[in-house]
């Protein structure tokens, strides 16, 4: 639905409307890498409502954006706008809060989109309207399109209590990870590849089973279009009893790497400790347990327009046996990698803790 942005300082501006895109932009920079804290991104404009400072998250222990966007404008902030996409917090934490920051640096307006309804950083809105500045929410629309992007894995991590957890997988038309012979490299094209590896800089952690890390060796790397690594790399982990062998690709030798002894999803989740987002890739039996004991919120399927016939399946043991009882999702999104099609869907079921 669409509707005006509220709070004392009235509705928002088609200038921080902008600054509030670009916010979301900007926040991208911060997937993967400021957990266990949010991926937030802010804007500052001058009296004049140019932007002169921008910011993103840093690694846990550095900055938040606020502060990151009011150093870099530095006196141009003050009579100026802050414009950011999760509520201002307000505690004391490894850095003080930003409350402060915005009090200090003298803007005059806050806009931001989602309010942030953990316990502690909670309340920021409040302080800077009883401090004297103009506090603004964005309109519906744009606070629905800020928490599908870069904050929904922190948004679900706080409502459901563990991390966002995302099925990727690549298959055939007719469901296939692999052709009879077990051949299964490559099913989709280069577009489809590379795509992959940008997600898992966005990633706190990449999981596969140990049947698969014993007959396929993946590596888990973030890789560049080039072949080179990437600057930022995704926690590995292979989740099974079996031991993964010491010259294993998964291992690496960045220290990147988890072995989750267990064959427990929720087990292995607790194990990963307070991270946001991770993903399943592979193979089918790993998908089939995450699936069956509800803990998959989204998948990524890459779609090949092949028909191999034979082969295995993109996921066993689901736990489903009648169609009335099959995993639901819906399509969120859909986006051609050259020959082939990429969907995001999200999961039918509620989180396991209320909603905030």
């Amino acid at each position: 639905m669409t509707g005006v942005g509220r709070g004392a300082g009235g509705a928002i501006r088609q200038r921080e409307r902008s600054a509030l895109a670009l916010a979301v932009e900007v926040s991208r920079g911060a997937l993967g890498a400021s957990t266990p804290n949010p991926p937030v991104g802010a804007i500052v404009l001058d009296p004049a409502g140019d932007i002169v400072g921008r910011g993103a998250t840093e690694p846990a222990g550095g900055r938040h954006a606020e502060a990151v966007a009011l150093d870099a404008a530095g006196d141009r902030a003050r009579g100026g706008t802050l414009v950011v996409t999760l509520e201002p917090c307000d505690h004391h934490g490894r850095t003080g809060p930003c409350t402060e920051r915005a009090r200090a640096a003298g803007v005059s307006r806050v806009v931001y989109a989602l309010g942030d309804t953990t316990p502690d950083a909670a309340g920021g809105a409040e302080t800077l309207r009883r401090a004297g500045i103009d506090v603004v929410t964005a309109d519906d629309d744009e606070i629905v399109a800020v928490a599908d992007g870069p904050l929904r894995a922190w948004r679900h991590r706080v409502r459901a209590g563990r991390p966002l957890v995302t099925w990727k997988y690549a298959a055939t038309l007719d469901g296939r990870v692999t052709a009879a012979d077990g051949t299964s490299r490559w099913i989709t094209g280069e577009q489809a590849r590379r795509h992959v590896h940008a997600r898992r800089q966005e990633v706190d952690v990449v999981v596969v089973g140990s049947g698969t890390a014993a007959a396929d060796d993946p590596s888990l790397t973030a890789r560049l279009d080039d072949g080179s690594p990437a600057p930022r790399q995704p926690l590995r982990a292979v989740m099974g009893l079996t031991a993964v062998p010491a010259g294993a690709a998964v291992r690496g030798t960045d220290g990147r790497f988890r072995h989750l002894a267990t064959r427990d999803p929720a087990g292995a989740l607790a194990g990963l400790g307070d991270v946001n987002h991770v993903v399943i890739e592979g193979g089918p039996r790993l998908a089939g347990a995450f699936l069956a004991a509800g803990l998959v919120d989204e998948v990524d399927a890459y779609l090949a327009p092949l028909v191999v016939g034979d082969g295995r399946a993109a996921v066993s043991g689901a736990g489903v046996d009648t169609l009335a009882a099959a995993h639901g999702f819906e399509i969120r999104e859909t986006t051609r990698l050259g020959a082939d099609l990429h969907l995001r869907l999200t999961a039918h079921h509620p989180p396991t803790r209320g909603q905030h």
